[in-house]
């Protein structure tokens, strides 16, 4: 199995259980599955819509601020400004010094030898204006500039492209101001050639009458400090919203490539996760499905996923592990359950034949003894029925209490007092050593008190007068150890190992049927629930001998402090 590590990026299928870990069933869906399953997948929808509409709003946001139509402003405006005072520049160095001159008559200056010696770009246009003013003379351009637009590399537009141009051109509403009423244009540059006359140098953006907008740079023509007449250089219509229509189609065909690669790898990215969370959820489904059979129902097996590096493989670990405990938990209880009819059968069956055998005696001796048989089974299957209840009920429990911290010390020593009594009351000495400074755990009380009481009267019932039992504690770094020790016969070595599982007791005859057997298992259950141990062990004389009689048993439970 490949091992995952952080930051390793997972793809596809990448990442899984060898296919011998997953059913027939579940690899035939993989093997029918598209890498794409858009029609199935409302996850993979999601993760391209959002994409698109993330990548949208970024196109929307750079076409609404349209910085290459403010940049291109700039730029053909100076250019302009350049151009017409160039023009200007040309006239006033051919007017003569000190002479009248009279641009409408042509007197000290030739207006139209003039313009025609200028080459002007195709679209531009100048105009010459006198002193009234009054146009004297005009001249359009006719240079050719294939040059340039060759050095610019202007896309050409694709159909899809120019469509999209469309639209902007209709969302931003580019073209309304065509419906409005425009001067003449003539007008608009005998305006501006008024305000040159005036002495100002006047740059503005007209509009024609098919609605393009045009630059237009009024320079005056002055002879010495007099004005005489002015320039007015006019842009190609329309040349501005060609230029910038031409860099728009360049983001939008940007934009369709990055759409195209955002789905590509928006799909991609959601079958890594989609199909995972599929393959998991069919695995799911076929579980339910063959639960619902009513042969050979089956066992749910999650896919092994957990060697992706990311919170899918934490997932199907959680689900694997959840599945698993589930199923330890099914086993137990039907461990559990067959444990209880086992050991239910034998004093019903005592009592079964003590009922069938009390029909037919007729001593009053053997009656009795029959009615003492039954009283003593009737009390085992009371005793067998409350503890089998108290374990049956004891997770739920221990799940909804609420623990609290509390002086362990203080518990075991009321314990130690109460249960001493009885100990002494039999001729068995009780040691209590616990120290002095109090230990704080955080847990049930109650629920600990009762492993106490179970291993503190287990001693009890195992040492005869004169023995003696010790129960005492101390504290190791972040644990706490509670020890509880008897000088009682031991527990057979063959016993170590089977005295925490249920129904299992190892007792002399005489107390036969008072024990149910599931003291230490609860007692276990209980201080596991804690995140403690507990285990038993025999007390011999030297621990290299383990062959040698045991000097009594002892008891030690490890809690987290």
């Amino acid at each position: 199995m490949a091992q995952g590590r952080d930051g390793d990026v997972v793809l596809g299928d990448d990442w899984v259980a060898p296919e011998a870990n997953v059913q027939k069933e579940l690899r035939g869906r993989r093997e029918r599955r598209r890498l794409l399953p858009l029609s199935k997948s409302p996850l993979t929808r999601k993760i391209i819509t959002f994409n698109l509409i993330a990548l949208l709003v970024l196109v929307t946001g750079i076409l609404f601020l349209n910085s290459a139509r403010d940049s291109f402003a700039v730029q053909r405006a100076a250019g302009l400004v350049t151009e017409a005072r160039l023009i200007a520049g040309a006239f006033e160095a051919q007017l003569p010094a000190g002479a009248p001159v009279n641009l409408a008559t042509g007197d000290g200056i030739d207006v139209a030898a003039t313009l025609e010696k200028l080459p002007l770009q195709i679209g531009t246009s100048v105009s010459v204006f006198d002193g009234s003013p009054t146009v004297v003379g005009a001249k359009e351009g006719v240079a050719s500039a294939e040059a340039a637009e060759i050095l610019a590399e202007r896309p050409e537009g694709t159909p899809l492209t120019s469509s999209l141009n469309r639209v902007w051109d209709a969302i931003a509403g580019s073209g309304g101001d065509a419906q409005l009423a425009v001067p003449d244009l003539a007008d608009q540059l005998a305006d501006l050639a008024a305000d040159a006359v005036s002495g100002m140098e006047t740059l503005d953006t007209l509009t024609d009458a098919s609605g393009d907008r045009v630059f237009a740079m009024a320079v005056p023509i002055q002879q010495g400090a007099r004005v005489i007449g002015a320039v007015v250089l006019t842009s190609a219509a329309g040349e501005l919203d060609q230029m910038v229509r031409s860099e728009r189609e360049r983001v939008l065909q940007m934009f369709l490539i990055a759409t195209v690669v955002s789905v590509g790898l928006s799909m991609v990215l959601a079958s890594t996760i989609s199909n995972p969370l599929s393959d998991l959820a069919a695995a799911a489904e076929l579980g339910r499905d063959s639960d619902s059979r009513k042969v050979n129902p089956g066992r749910v097996r999650i896919p092994d996923l957990t060697a992706r590096p990311d919170e899918i493989g934490r997932l199907s670990g959680a689900l694997r592990g959840m599945v698993s405990a589930l199923y330890e938990r099914i086993d137990s209880n039907e461990q559990f359950a067959a444990d209880v009819a086992h050991e239910i059968k034998n004093p019903l069956a005592s009592l079964r034949s003590a009922v069938g055998s009390l029909r037919m005696v007729k001593k009053e001796e053997h009656r009795t003894k029959l009615l003492d048989v039954i009283e003593h089974d009737v009390r085992r299957l009371d005793r067998l029925v409350s503890d089998i209840s108290n374990a049956s009920r004891l997770d739920s429990e221990l799940v909804k209490e609420e623990e609290e911290n509390f002086d362990l010390l203080s518990m075991i020593g009321n314990l130690a007092q109460y249960l001493g009594e009885d100990a002494q009351g039999k001729g068995i000495d009780f040691i209590s050593d616990l120290p002095d400074d109090p230990i704080e755990i955080s847990g049930l009380e109650a629920r600990l008190a009762q492993v106490f009481v179970n291993l503190i009267t287990n001693a009890i019932s195992f040492c005869e007068e004169g023995d003696a039992i010790r129960v005492w504690a101390r504290k190791r770094e972040n644990r706490v150890l509670v020890v509880v020790e008897d000088t009682g016969p031991g527990i057979p070595e063959q016993s170590l190992n089977k005295i925490f599982n249920r129904f299992y007791s190892h007792r002399p005859e005489s107390q036969f049927g008072n024990n149910s057997g599931l003291g230490l298992a609860i007692s276990k259950q209980i201080v596991e629930a804690h995140g403690g141990v507990i285990w038993a062990e025999n007390i011999r004389p030297t621990d290299a001998d383990v062959t040698s009689e045991p000097l009594g048993a002892r008891f030690v439970v490890g809690l987290p402090v």
